[in-house]
């Protein structure tokens, strides 16, 4: 099993199509948390920000992709992306391993770990913070793969996650250096 997983892209084109070529090409699929498109109103607007060609590239994407709806994507997005934006979250199990993706903006720490457990979640992931998190509690992995390209984090290092077999890790989006690693 090789999942892809990411988050907060937010129309970054160039970031995505890195990333892909690096290291999603040899995923069954992908997982993208939400904040698809559309850079948000409380964000700059990235030196790379093109939603068409990121819609492009995505439609194109020979690997099916798994998406939640963020609080920045909107209907219109569907309307360019051949692919479904589920909205509060996605439920998705692949080898007996249980993974909900949801942006997450509006859920408490608390919200997620009760719908964690009422799911009986393996990997519970989220997005939105743009800060790359990955905890392991009650034997549930919890997951923000951060954003690519419009990073939060104090050293400024785009992320993205992947989980290849049991092992999840949270890499830097421009070196591949493994930030974090979490076995599930």
């Amino acid at each position: 099993m090789n999942i892809g997983i990411i988050s907060d892209t937010h129309g970054c084109a160039k970031t995505w199509e890195t990333i892909y070529d690096k290291y999603f090409t040899q995923c069954d699929f992908i997982i993208h948390a939400g904040d698809i498109l559309y850079h948000g109103p409380r964000n700059d607007i990235p030196a790379e920000y093109n939603p068409k060609q990121l819609a492009n590239v995505l439609n194109d994407c020979p690997i099916p992709i798994i998406a939640a709806c963020g609080n920045c994507d909107a209907e219109v997005d569907s309307m360019v992306l051949n692919m479904p934006i589920q909205s509060p979250y996605t439920y998705t199990m692949v080898d007996g391993l249980r993974i909900i993706a949801t942006h997450g903006h509006n859920l408490t720490d608390d919200a997620k770990k009760e719908m964690a457990i009422k799911f009986k979640a393996n990997l519970f992931i989220t997005g939105h913070t743009h800060v790359a998190v990955l905890e392991k509690n009650n034997n549930i992995v919890y997951l923000n793969p951060g954003s690519p390209a419009m990073s939060k984090r104090a050293d400024g290092l785009g992320t993205f996650a992947r989980l290849t077999g049991d092992t999840i890790e949270v890499l830097d989006a421009m070196s591949g250096q493994v930030l974090m690693s979490e076995r599930l």
